[in-house]
């Protein structure tokens, strides 16, 4: 993937549309929650991202943020984030996993993080958590609550 930096300005030049289009657009969509969720098992949506209308030839940085984590007390027990286009079943952009190594609980933050383009048109961006063995939870609150961020970075 090529990448399409922006000019240096010099004063007195006149800043063109074409330039203007090489700036970042910022974000794009966001979604955020407070509310736990301590029964995370298979693999579940827990944030959906506003939909919003990709542009061909753009990149874009996907930001997957879960505050606390707790893993079952399994030794070997594993969770998995996921950013994924649409549902359960769209294409996975992105994983992170945690490990359990200990047979004690585990809490930790995850953030998984993507760049890429995406297909010009109506899109939607899903975060998910999933557990290999037993039952992990996530905690959220006012404070610290879970995100999902979609950002336009620039052209490609």
């Amino acid at each position: 993937m090529a990448i399409s930096p922006n000019d240096n300005f010099l004063a007195g030049q006149i800043l063109t549309a074409a330039e203007c289009n090489q700036f970042p657009r910022g974000i794009v969509a966001f979604q955020q929650s407070t509310a736990n969720d301590a029964t995370i098992t298979a693999e579940e949506i827990q944030l959906t991202a506003s939909t919003f209308t990709a542009v061909a030839n753009r990149y874009y940085r996907i930001t997957y943020y879960e505050p606390q984590v707790t893993t079952p007390a399994t030794a070997g027990a594993f969770v998995t984030s996921r950013i994924r286009l649409t549902n359960l079943a769209g294409t996975q952009y992105q994983s992170g996993i945690m490990q359990n190594a200990p047979a004690t609980a585990v809490a930790f933050s995850m953030k998984t993080v993507w760049v890429g383009t995406l297909t010009a048109g109506s899109t939607v961006i899903v975060a998910s958590l999933a557990c290999s063995s037993g039952t992990a939870s996530a905690t959220r609150s006012a404070t610290a609550p879970g995100q999902i961020t979609i950002e336009d970075i620039g052209p490609a």
